[in-house]
């Protein structure tokens, strides 16, 4: 730890930062988006606790801008891509990638969120975390057009770096650091993204409890009467 410190003490001038940083950003996001299995939520996190600790005013504005495009540019792409697995008879890879990584249940419920909700699912598929591939795949399964999906995935994006960006901000203004605002931050992100898929876990865990220890009948207990057939009350009559 000592000597991470040291090294980020010895990080080059703003400018150099700038110049190095917002490129670097940029690409990350937009890959992030692209192949979700970069955590670009700690990412955007990260560099917004070094534009807080900066001298220039308009750092974090960049930082807030960079993400918000980068990721819109990502999902488009991913979207695009999407699409012509959609209506090719063979499908695509990326098509198969987004079907691997939204189970069932979930793409059931996001595609019944999306005919009841329309757009407004695609900004908070964002800022729930693993929300975003159901909802972009309910929304290639209903074929809603790309330039639809780009405006309602605008606002989304511009929601979740200003989310992402506040995690940031806070972890920059605790600690007189920036390293110590970096781990900070990436430990709130990481936080952020495992407690719901772990209380998802504990009450799929107490809802198979009871299925299967339902408690079995008393010795001794009557068994439950079952109506006979015949009449609809159950009784039978005869004929003399």
């Amino acid at each position: 730890m000592a000597r991470f410190a040291e090294v980020v003490g010895e990080l080059p001038p703003e400018s150099t930062q700038q110049a190095v940083g917002y490129p670097s950003l940029f690409l990350l996001v937009a890959l992030g988006a692209l192949v979700p299995v970069v955590p670009t939520g700690a990412i955007v996190s990260s560099a917004a606790v070094v534009a807080f600790h900066q001298t220039s005013p308009l750092s974090l504005l960049f930082v807030f801008l960079v993400s918000a495009f980068a990721a819109l540019l990502g999902d488009t792409a991913l979207y695009w891509l999407g699409r012509r697995g959609v209506h090719s008879d063979k499908g695509s890879r990326w098509l198969a990638a987004l079907e691997g990584r939204a189970s069932p249940e979930r793409l059931a419920h996001a595609r019944e969120r999306l005919d009841a909700h329309q757009v407004s699912v695609l900004v908070l598929s964002r800022l729930v975390p693993a929300g975003r591939i159901p909802v972009m795949l309910a929304c290639l399964l209903a074929e809603v057009p790309l330039r639809r999906f780009v405006r309602g995935d605008a606002a989304a994006c511009l929601a979740w770096a200003a989310t992402y960006q506040l995690i940031g901000i806070l972890g920059g203004s605790l600690f007189p650091e920036p390293w110590q605002g970096v781990v900070a931050a990436v430990v709130l992100t990481v936080l952020i993204s495992a407690v719901p898929a772990l209380w998802r876990r504990v009450r799929g865990t107490r809802a198979e409890a009871p299925a299967s220890g339902a408690p079995a009948p008393a010795p001794g207990s009557p068994a439950p009467e079952t109506p006979a057939s015949g009449s609809p009350g159950g009784s039978r009559h005869e004929h003399p």
